[in-house]
């Protein structure tokens, strides 16, 4: 149906994807970034974002400021936009919404963590205060007063979203210290593929689109568990089984990246394909530091792109993952002030406008 979804997408998405581009418009510029990088305290952060979207969020707070606290109100900012979505979507665009963040995406992260904290006794409050708001769900406090590992396994099976991948790929004796990474890039690949298929299935131009950004994704997290995994007990057929089933580098870049031992192995097989020659051309032989900041620019520039386009669910996908980079960026630039480490404040930093 690719070229006929102006006839119907308004009936339906017309008025959330308005939304949307109206939320958009509120992302922070160059220009933004600029000034906040001349701040002096945490208290000139605040009051350069109370001309912006997040002044609201950041009016009542007292000084002294924290960074904790500037982190805080910007995902509370991104938590209500994604809830006001919402409670205003139908089919497939809700499904489409869960699939992004609330479901999956964060709820992995959140489990995971509640799985680590049980394994060394820690309190189950810190651990629910950790958890990211957009992958709470109601019976994620009961995860956290498991007896045992077994115990922890059953509840996750029972009683969360997650279940259908933990039942596949995931036994009771996988939930130790040694196997928690593991687990939460077996989990991932399970959700990227799932999440692949639905998008599939929608056709058009958001298949189009958000497959592209998908194998993204899964290459993406190909390449970092490649070079994590460099110097480690993991067998070559276990990092195999990591990688997703689809994307750029699938299957030829995947069974190169399998049998990897330095980081310049991975860029000799990763290179090869020429959407990424840009990405390794930003960085020298041997180094690794700078890799994560290389294809955050680059998603980031497939992200806004999305936006050219219209009639399509992408631009919620693209918009929930810039405003994500946008609360890393401001994180970076509140510790680095406060930290009085100015002079690394552009090293984290990924411009979006």
């Amino acid at each position: 149906m690719y070229g006929f979804e102006a006839m119907t997408f308004n009936v339906n998405g017309g008025f959330l994807e308005a939304i949307v581009r109206g939320y958009r418009a509120g992302l922070l510029t160059a220009a933004d970034y600029n000034n906040l990088c001349q701040c002096e305290t945490l208290d000139d952060i605040k009051l350069h974002l109370s001309a912006t979207d997040y002044g609201p969020y950041l009016a009542n707070e007292p000084s002294p400021l924290h960074t904790a606290t500037i982190v805080e109100k910007c995902t509370q900012k991104l938590v209500d936009e994604y809830n006001f979505m919402l409670t205003q979507v139908s089919e497939p665009l809700s499904t489409f919404l869960e699939y992004i963040t609330y479901v999956y995406g964060h709820m992995i992260d959140n489990v995971v963590l509640i799985v680590t904290g049980c394994l060394h006794e820690r309190d189950v409050h810190e651990l629910l205060e950790k958890c990211h708001p957009l992958g709470m769900f109601d019976s994620i406090a009961t995860l956290a007063v498991a007896q045992n590992m077994r115990e922890l396994y059953k509840l996750v099976l029972v009683d969360t979203p997650l279940a259908p991948y933990f039942s596949e790929c995931i036994t009771s004796e996988d939930l130790d210290d040694m196997n928690i990474e593991i687990m939460r890039n077996t989990l991932y690949k399970a959700y990227l593929e799932d999440f692949y298929k639905l998008c599939k299935s929608l056709g058009g131009a958001t298949a189009e689109l958000m497959c592209d950004l998908l194998s993204f994704e899964a290459d993406w997290r190909a390449v970092n568990i490649t070079v994590n995994s460099i110097g480690t007990e993991l067998t070559r057929d276990d990092r195999r089984k990591l990688y997703s089933n689809f994307g750029l580098l699938y299957p030829y870049g995947h069974e190169e990246l399998a049998v990897c031992e330095d980081f310049d192995a991975v860029r000799g097989a990763v290179e090869k394909y020429p959407p990424y020659q840009a990405i390794f051309a930003k960085l020298s032989f041997g180094e690794s530091q700078m890799l994560d900041k290389a294809f955050y620019e680059e998603e980031v520039k497939r992200l806004t792109l999305v936006f050219e386009q219209q009639f399509h669910l992408a631009v919620f996908f693209a918009y929930m993952k810039l405003r994500e980079q946008e609360t890393r960026n401001l994180m970076w630039i509140a510790e680095c002030v406060a930290q009085n480490q100015k002079a690394r404040i552009h090293d984290g930093i990924v411009i979006i406008f």
